[in-house]
């Protein structure tokens, strides 16, 4: 079994598919991992790209098919039921993510020990445009307001997260935003790594400012309602007699 599993959740982003794999092929020598690219209901050419890219590839290439689009948490929530490595790393499928920095955040989560349970990436140098990056900033401080999760960037889509855990969050459309929050809700810890941002390559956005903007909004309600209702979770110790 791999030790770490890397999920790219991605929809019609064919044309980034191939370097992407060079570059995690490349960043992660020397380490026992498997790419899962969970294609959430393309409509270009990613099927046959990733067939021709698993024949071609020394290590495991996984291809994971929605039918019809799900978004990016579900991907995220399919990758990981399907993981066989104790540590899912997220990155996204669209190459602005640096491969380079995966095992920067596999050795940091490992360094933190137990009491960590997930290793978040934080963008430096933003590519997006002053309008995505004004939003973005809006939006991650008012979650820290209210959810006090102490990350700056919580959509950067590098993530490092012990699958066991992963497994415990709850899924909406929106998770992968609250990652953080979730994971010290169910009593664990984060560890943050600066990253730095590059430029999308090929293609679009498959997602708008307003969109996401109305959207988070609403979750960013539902995360703050199940934190209040749901109690600190506890740690079980069997105590075993005779």
């Amino acid at each position: 079994m791999p030790e770490i599993s890397i999920v790219i959740p991605c929809r019609n982003e064919a044309a980034n598919l191939p370097l992407l794999l060079d570059e995690i092929g490349a960043a992660m020598a020397g380490r026992d991992f498997e790419v899962i690219v969970v294609d959430d209901g393309s409509t270009d050419e990613t099927a046959a790209v990733l067939a021709a890219e698993a024949a071609l590839r020394p290590f495991p290439l996984r291809h994971l098919r929605h039918r019809k689009s799900a978004g990016q948490s579900l991907s995220v929530r399919s990758g990981a039921w399907a993981a066989r490595g104790g540590i899912v790393v997220t990155i996204d499928g669209d190459g602005q993510n640096d491969p380079g920095y995966i095992p920067v955040l596999v050795d940091a989560l490992r360094q933190a020990g137990p009491a960590f349970g997930a290793a978040q990436g934080q963008r430096l140098k933003r590519r997006d445009s002053k309008i995505k990056q004004l939003a973005s900033r809006f939006a991650n401080w008012l979650r820290n307001a209210i959810l006090h999760d102490e990350t700056r960037d919580t959509g950067c889509g590098l993530k490092a997260i012990h699958t066991d855990i992963l497994r415990k969050l709850p899924f909406f459309d929106g998770t992968h935003r609250f990652v953080p929050a979730l994971v010290i809700q169910e009593g664990f810890r984060v560890v943050h790594c600066d990253v730095v941002d590059r430029s999308r390559r090929h293609g679009k956005s498959n997602y708008g400012i307003f969109d996401r903007g109305l959207q988070g909004a609403l979750d960013l309600g539902g995360v703050w309602w199940l934190r209040r209702r749901r109690r600190g979770m506890p740690k079980v110790e069997e105590i075993r007699h005779g």
